[in-house]
């Protein structure tokens, strides 16, 4: 007789499951390889030593690390607070603080732009305090922000919702302050999600595109960030774009790569994977410091 609660695996299913991992990485990683694959390394060599790749990039990677701070800074409370509270309209909160993660880019763009534009709802009260976002580097940022925050909410607070709520109840019940349940006992426990939520907002931070262009303007060395670099130079030398596509993929690979190492450790090999994770991470600071940084 069969154990009773062991899974029969059927030979057809199994072989759907692996037919169907096939189509979607064919479908999803091919256009990412033909970017390699049309790119000969010569020519993304050469396009690190090109001033306006070299400063698309670096502004790119500096804009994205300064969102992507602040939004774990800010974020991780609301997240907590969504995942942990109960209270009347939470729904429809959570709705207006997802929906810029489902708007169009043109959308974003302009709904920053008449918020916070020179004549937006905002725009008076930013220029008495002298700040101005449109055009400006700061805009960039603002547009970074308001279009990965979103994704870094939904994510982070789907990682303290997983948290075991007995551990946090009973370090209330020994005395414990809730200020520090959340720091030592919450975020420590959510960690692996929280990283993987931030490495999604980082990336889709690095490959904003239209927000930033309808809100900041493409300048260059300005405003001017790596995937606007590419729309540019995609008019004039597909090559050139081809080659910034290429850095601009390993980038993004590197960032998510390093978070993931560093922050999924598994028991018994925390020190194989640390290793992996400071060797990614290392590799993107030469890049920065060698050639996108000059």
């Amino acid at each position: 007789m069969r154990p009773r609660g062991r899974m029969r695996r059927a030979p057809w299913f199994a072989i759907g499951l692996w037919l169907t991992l096939a189509l979607a990485l064919s479908f999803l990683a091919l256009p990412v390889l033909a970017i390699f694959i049309d790119s000969a390394p010569g020519s993304v060599i050469a396009s690190l030593g090109d001033p306006q790749a070299r400063a698309a990039l670096r502004l790119s990677l500096e804009t994205s690390t300064i969102s992507v701070a602040a939004i774990a800074l800010v974020g991780t409370p609301v997240a907590y607070l969504l995942a942990t509270r109960r209270f009347p309209g939470k729904s429809a909160l959570i709705v207006l603080l997802e929906l810029p993660l489902v708007l169009p880019p043109a959308v974003a763009g302009i709904g920053l732009l008449v918020a916070l534009g020179p004549k937006g709802i905002l725009g008076g009260a930013l220029e008495n305090l002298h700040i101005r976002l449109v055009l400006q580097t700061a805009g960039v940022v603002v547009a970074l922000l308001f279009v990965a925050s979103p994704l870094y909410l939904r994510t982070a607070q789907a990682a303290f919702a997983a948290v075991d709520r007995s551990q946090l109840d009973a370090a209330l019940t020994l005395g414990g302050r809730e200020g520090a349940i959340f720091r030592r006992i919450a975020i420590p426990l959510a960690l692996p999600g929280l990283a993987s939520a931030l490495a999604l907002a980082w990336a889709r931070a690095l490959g904003e595109f239209g927000a930033t262009l309808m809100f900041a303007g493409s300048f260059q060395g300005i405003t001017q960030t790596a995937p606007l670099a590419i729309y540019d130079q995609f008019a004039t030398d597909l090559d050139a774009a081809l080659a910034l596509s290429a850095v601009l993929v390993v980038v993004s690979a590197s960032l998510l790569l390093a978070v993931e190492l560093l922050s999924s450790r598994p028991p018994g090999r925390r020190s194989r994977r640390t290793l992996g994770g400071l060797a990614a991470a290392g590799l993107l600071s030469r890049l920065y410091r060698t050639w996108i940084a000059g």
